[in-house]
């Protein structure tokens, strides 16, 4: 969009948002939603959504129109801001925003309430239910396990993944990203995948879905899972009940469960050996000149390399949680008030040496890579691990349940595993808190020892036993 009318449309935005602001907090709606809510004769599922409906109005309800309208405005300055930062790597551009936002949080904390640590009010916009001190204690088990994991397979010799990074034509990329996802159970007459610099999905209802990826000519790999972790996300927006459109059972649940659904068909799927030993011989096919000499087993090697990064989202399956533990230590910090917006390069940078070995060159390449503190989305980088977490704790389930999984994904039939996702997950919507859900499926809450189950049997497979 034009760059001169940034400052115009951060005012439009402002205003369209304290409008909506106004109308979702109606005294007319509150007064029929409580009325509904102690009504006699709702079944089950319309008990939840009223229960549900209400806490969103009650929620809203915690705010003002003038801080909606700021905080809009405040939001808009910043991503024009960090843009511009990010161009020039310099965060000193980005800071002076950066600082009105994490006060404006500071300021929402408390108008939304919180029991332990103002993290919470954040966290729970986008994992409703989990805590501060939860988080902490998971990210203490993944320095406990996974990082003594992740050294052991360092330690290794490294596996070439070279032939990964050779030309590969666009078009030819594109057909098969395309044909990856209709292997999936992507509905093309639902939605549709086109071309941006940043993956994303985007939804309307569960009959318009959009997904785009990205295409680098000298990375393979960008390309073909930017598709299937976009298509886990559009599967589970296809999935929810279309009649329940605008009710919370028509919506999706977490950002945490959200994320379990692209990880779990990126990793435990399209990651997996089983599932290339079906499509690797048609990627051979449209590439024989670049692959002719690779076999599967070295392709699946190649594409589960680990080996510490820059870039979060370029970051392997294991060390990807590194970049999300350093994401959340920086935001409580901040919310506490033991660092100031000044210091986060500086903190960046040295977390990066200490959990990654890495000496990070630039600002661009460093603390302002990611888009989400410019969105003041404060709270949201838990979530990517959390839903991993989770998907190998379905996934586990899956291969329990559905009989012969891995030779079902070994011939390219993935309708059962869709089917299952199904049925335990996308038809619920949010009538379920997270940790309920996790409960319904597995048995038990968020377990952490689960993906390092699946993990340790993945890598022994690639590495060799530690």
């Amino acid at each position: 969009m034009p760059e001169k009318g940034a400052e115009m449309r951060a005012q439009q935005l402002a205003t369209l948002a304290g409008l909506s602001h106004e109308a979702g907090t109606d005294p007319e709606l509150g007064k029929i939603l409580k009325e509904l809510n102690a009504a006699a004769g709702l079944d089950d599922k319309q008990q939840r959504n009223v229960k549900e409906a209400l806490r969103n109005y009650n929620d809203r309800n915690k705010y003002n129109t003038a801080f909606v309208m700021e905080m809009s405005q405040a939001v808009s300055e910043a991503f024009q801001a960090w843009q511009r930062a990010k161009k020039e790597s310099n965060f000193n551009m980005f800071a002076p925003k950066l600082q009105k936002l994490v006060a404006l949080k500071l300021q929402e904390c408390e108008m939304l309430g919180y029991e332990e640590h103002p993290y919470d009010a954040l966290l729970n916009q986008y994992e409703p239910g989990m805590t501060t001190s939860q988080l902490v204690k998971l990210f203490d088990e993944v320095r406990k396990q996974l990082v003594p994991f992740v050294k052991a397979i360092l330690a290794k010799p490294p596996i070439d993944d070279d032939f990964t990074r050779l030309n590969y034509p666009r078009q030819i990329q594109w057909d098969f990203g395309m044909d990856i996802l209709k292997e999936m159970g992507f509905d093309f007459e639902a939605g549709r995948q086109d071309i941006s610099s940043h993956p994303f999905t985007t939804n309307f209802n569960s009959r318009d879905v959009r997904v785009t990826t990205r295409i680098n000519e000298n990375d393979l790999c960008e390309m073909i899972w930017s598709c299937i972790h976009e298509g886990g996300h559009a599967l589970y927006e296809q999935g929810l009940p279309y009649d329940d459109y605008g009710l919370p059972s028509g919506e999706y649940l977490s950002l945490g469960i959200h994320e379990s659904q692209s990880r779990l068909w990126e990793n435990n799927v399209g990651r997996s050996l089983p599932f290339w030993k079906k499509y690797y011989s048609g990627l051979k096919q449209v590439f024989p000149e670049q692959l002719n000499a690779i076999s599967d087993g070295q392709f699946y090697k190649a594409i589960n390399k680990v080996e510490p990064s820059l870039i979060r989202t370029n970051a392997d399956e294991l060390t990807y949680h590194f970049h999300v533990m350093i994401r959340f230590e920086l935001e409580v910090a901040l919310m506490e008030g033991k660092i100031k917006v000044e210091d986060l390069p500086q903190l960046w940078n040295a977390k990066y040496k200490e959990y990654l070995g890495i000496e990070v060159p630039d600002d661009a390449r460093g603390v302002l890579q990611d888009v989400h503190w410019s969105h003041g989305s404060f709270g949201y980088f838990p979530t990517y691990s959390i839903g991993s977490f989770y998907a190998a704790q379905f996934f586990i389930q899956a291969e329990k349940e559905i009989p012969d999984l891995t030779g079902q994904i070994e011939k390219g039939n993935l309708v059962p595993l869709l089917t299952w996702l199904r049925e335990k997950i996308h038809r619920h919507g949010r009538l379920y808190t997270s940790n309920e859900l996790c409960k319904m499926i597995t048995g038990k809450e968020l377990d952490f020892n689960d993906f390092m189950t699946y993990a340790g049997k993945k890598y022994e497979t690639i590495y060799g036993k530690a």
